[in-house]
C-alpha cells in the first residue's frame, strides 16, 4: 500500500525543522507514543535505531525505527517495523509563500500475517492515522510557537 498526505503548517520552514529534529518533541504529537528509546547508532542520523511503544487502545505495541536518510528539509526517511507491518515513511517540508511550510510525508507498507487481512478490511485507517499524525504536528508547532511568543510578551521564561 503507498500513499502520500500532507499539510500546510504557519510557520517558516527553519523553525518546522527545528520542532520536527528534535526526538524531545514527539511526545507532544506523536498520540499513544508512551516510550522511545535510542538502541544503536547515533540518534536521529542515519543507520541509528530506536525502540518506540504505543499504547493503542488497551494494548502496546512495539516497533523499531530505522533512520535511512537524513537531508532536512528534503528528506528524513525511516522504516519501521512491528509485528506484521513493514512501513517506509519519507518526510520532506517545503518553504511556501507567506512564511509557510508545506509538510509532505510518503507512506509505503507492507504487511505480513493477520496485519494482511486488517488492511484489507481497513486501508483507509492507515492513511487517516499518517494524517492526524501530520495534523497534531501542525497544531503543536503552531501552538508552540504561539505559547512561546505569550510567554516572551509577558517578559517570563
Amino acid at each position: 500500500m503507498k500513499y502520500t498526505v500532507e499539510t500546510e503548517i504557519d510557520l517558516p520552514l527553519g523553525k518546522v525543522i527545528e520542532l520536527f529534529d528534535n526526538p524531545d518533541n514527539l511526545k507532544y504529537w506523536m498520540d499513544g507514543l508512551v516510550n522511545f528509546e535510542s538502541i544503536s547508532g547515533i540518534p536521529g542520523q542515519p543507520g541509528a535505531k530506536s525502540r518506540l511503544i504505543f499504547r493503542m487502545g488497551n494494548r502496546n505495541i512495539e516497533m523499531t525505527e530505522t533512520i535511512t536518510a537524513k537531508r532536512l528539509p528534503e528528506e528524513f526517511t525511516g522504516t519501521y517495523e512491528a509485528n506484521g507491518v513493514y512501513n517506509i515513511v519519507k518526510n520532506r517540508f517545503i518553504s511556501i509563500p507567506g512564511n509557510k511550510t508545506r509538510y509532505i510525508t510518503e507512506n509505503y507498507f507492507e504487511f505480513k500475517g493477520f496485519m494482511k487481512i486488517i488492511a484489507f478490511i481497513m486501508p483507509g485507517s492507515f492513511k487517516r492515522q499518517s494524517l492526524k499524525y501530520l495534523q497534531d504536528f501542525k497544531r503543536f508547532a503552531e501552538d508552540d510557537i504561539r505559547n512561546l511568543n505569550v510567554i516572551q510578551l509577558n517578559g517570563t521564561h
